[in-house]
């Protein structure tokens, strides 16, 4: 099977970077959601939900202090994102690098046993919903919320106005379902390395931008 065509100009890495953060982002809130306690890392529409249905005295308890924190957090990571890419102009590979090491931290906090407390859940949540506020932020493209993305998609399927490029969009809806998949089977299989999922992918979109590129043409 070929692989799918992109716009002229366009340089193919740049949609594997996109799979490989839309899978590191399906990874990260499934982790988050089933280990941490049942609010999104990412999805900050959905953690909304989730307030406002603590409001109203519904849902898990302590939920309203843990959706809070995510939302503080991710706006903290769109914070620094915009600074690092708008305001200091430092290169993608650079921003990307400090999404890893803050995924790869919770992980191996995780992974060594040491989120024994609550306490300790809200600071890992903290450091990856820092994270997907960094990704959300820094590149033009959705790789974290894809409410918008999949209206889009179905809308132009609707009108038969798909193209090629389209391809490349469903496969990120399709990376966000199998990033999570795949951590809820590791959530199984072998907990502990659970949080690792997210950073595998994070770390090779990081390889990827990182590679130097050719010259464009023209």
């Amino acid at each position: 099977m070929s692989t799918p065509a992109l716009p002229a100009g366009r340089d193919p890495r740049d949609a594997w970077s996109l799979l490989l953060l839309s899978a590191a982002s399906g990874a990260a809130d499934a982790f988050v959601f089933i280990c941490v306690g049942q609010v999104f890392a990412g999805v900050m529409t959905g953690n909304l939900v989730l307030l406002g249905a603590s409001a109203a005295g519904v849902g898990e308890h302590g939920v309203a202090l843990r959706v809070i924190t995510a939302l503080a957090s991710y706006s903290v990571g769109v914070v620094c994102g915009a600074r690092m890419s708008e305001r200091l102009r430092w290169p993608l590979p650079v921003m990307l690098l400090i999404e890893v090491v803050l995924l790869a931290a919770g992980a191996v906090l995780w992974a060594l046993d040491l989120i024994t407390s609550d306490g300790d859940r809200l600071g890992l949540l903290v450091l990856i919903s820092v994270a997907m506020g960094i990704q959300g932020r820094v590149l033009a493209t959705p790789t974290n919320y894809f409410t918008g993305t999949l209206t889009s998609l179905v809308g132009r399927a609707t009108l038969r106005s798909w193209d090629q490029g389209d391809l490349w969009v469903a496969g990120r809806l399709i990376a966000v379902v199998a990033g999570a998949s795949v951590t809820a089977l590791a959530v199984r299989l072998w907990p502990g390395a659970a949080a690792v999922v997210a950073v595998v992918p994070a770390a090779c979109a990081l390889l990827t931008e990182t590679v130097p590129r050719p010259p464009r043409r023209g």
